[in-house]
């Protein structure tokens, strides 16, 4: 019986290189005239990072030291899927920054997020303003708002930004409510960011979520400068 010979099966880069060859011999061209690219740079986490991150705020730097005592605190309670692999965010605990428009809160929040990632701990993450989220979840034709709402509420960490700035109804409350109890519940990390002074956020909020806010965040006043204005009369 005959037997069938095959040429072994290149894998992967091997297989890659071997057909260039072949097309640049069949073209008369010699390989050394055609450089062939380098391999691309790894990816980091922190490229990751940033590529999912506004422009504005991309170089963010947390320096405030109670958002860099959170920032601590979660990286502490970061766990690691498997043995040798990166550690993740799964709990911790949360913090509300308040202060006036222009006080610097949502850059701590994006810079805390962005010095997470590069004290080396990983993180599923996303970054909503209030009046985004509301628009998202309000029940229209085509979108389970219930679906997304269950997405949001179990992102292992969650930037809220502006929270109150939305018009305040009762179904604005609701669902602040279910959103802000499901991840008190599950003790999953949240950075809110609102301009209404704390001793507001009852009335605004209603007693239910401000109740479990005021257990789960630690809570930041910021000066009430507007950094945004004195930087551009600077």
């Amino acid at each position: 019986m005959h037997t069938r010979h095959r040429e072994p099966q290149l894998l992967g880069n091997e297989a890659t290189l071997e057909r260039m060859a072949r097309i640049l011999a069949a073209r008369n061209i010699d390989p050394a005239d055609a450089a062939l690219p380098d391999d691309p740079e790894p990816f980091s986490p922190l490229d990751a990072l940033l590529a999912g991150m506004p422009p504005r705020y991309q170089a963010a730097v947390a320096d405030h030291p109670r958002v860099l005592d959170w920032v601590a605190e979660v990286t502490e309670a970061a766990v690691a899927p498997s043995r040798g692999a990166r550690r993740q965010v799964t709990t911790g605990p949360s913090l509300l920054m308040a202060g006036v428009v222009g006080a610097g809160k949502t850059h701590q929040a994006y810079g805390a997020v962005r010095a997470l990632v590069q004290s080396g701990v990983g993180a599923r993450w996303r970054a909503t303003t209030a009046a985004d989220l509301y628009a998202d979840l309000r029940p229209r034709p085509g979108v389970d708002s219930e679906r997304e709402l269950a997405a949001v509420s179990r992102c292992p960490l969650l930037i809220i930004d502006d929270l109150g700035a939305a018009k305040a109804s009762e179904w604005v409350e609701e669902i602040t409510y279910r959103l802000i109890n499901r991840r008190y519940n599950y003790e999953l990390p949240t950075l809110i960011t609102t301009n209404l002074a704390i001793k507001d956020l009852r009335s605004y909020l209603g007693d239910r979520v401000a109740s479990r806010l005021a257990q789960m965040t630690t809570r930041v006043e910021f000066e009430a400068i507007d950094r945004r204005r004195h930087s551009a009369a600077a």
